[in-house]
């Protein structure tokens, strides 16, 4: 597997990131981990706007997703060969209604789906592409999810927006790379169940007893 972070901010995009956004690459997939603020210009220094092969959302707050808006007009609109088929888009309760809403030009309520074909994620495993995926829900005040993906005996596990987890620790167990937010400042907010701190985070590895931490999602 190959990880390219193309955006790391936090609730908004900072001078130097995009918001939320990761590719994980195998065996010529491409799936998409989050879509936030930003990312859609930042991605197409990584690959072909067009590439992509699967997008999963792991929850639907603006810093993670709100690009997908962009990347619909380029699929819908802007396709040299005409409209794109449909990309697998993976997204909790809502994704399609949700999206629609935000982008209020959408000549109907489905037609989003004419480019992205919506799974609705549950916890558990299945695959996308050559990737085994795990996924639960972690602790956040929406329906937000982190995820394992599996690929040739390797593990990444990737967060999403949390904080202190029984399922996050289970879906880090024994990674090779942890990708976790660490939004909170150390013993400035304490907030429960919105983010990890990078102190959280560092628990959270050490119990999961992942590989290698990557601190992600900083403001």
């Amino acid at each position: 597997m190959k990880l390219t972070v193309v955006g790391c901010s936090g609730s908004f995009p900072s001078a130097e990131s995009a918001c939320s956004s990761y590719l994980v690459e195998a065996d010529g997939f491409r799936l998409l981990l989050d879509m936030g603020n930003g990312a859609l210009g930042e991605l197409q220094r990584h690959c072909g706007l067009y590439d992509l092969d699967a997008i999963f959302l792991s929850h639907l707050h603006a810093d993670h997703c709100i690009d997908m808006l962009g990347y619909f007009v380029a699929r819908y609109y802007r396709y040299d060969g005409g409209r794109c088929d449909p990309i697998p888009v993976y997204g909790p309760e809502g994704t399609e209604h949700r999206l629609t809403t935000a982008y209020a030009d959408t000549p109907t309520a489905s037609s989003m789906s004419e480019v992205f074909d919506f799974h609705t994620v549950k916890p558990g495993t299945f695959e996308i592409g050559p990737f085994i995926v795990h996924t639960d829900l972690v602790a956040h005040p929406v329906e937000a999810y982190g995820i394992r993906v599996e690929h040739g005996g390797k593990v990444l596990t990737y967060s999403g927006d949390t904080g202190v987890s029984d399922a996050l620790d289970e879906l880090a167990r024994d990674a090779d790379l942890f990708l976790c937010e660490a939004a909170f400042t150390d013993g400035k907010e304490d907030i429960p169940d919105l983010h990890l701190n990078g102190r959280e985070a560092g628990e959270t590895a050490t119990r999961a007893r992942a590989r290698r931490l990557v601190l992600t999602h900083i403001p």
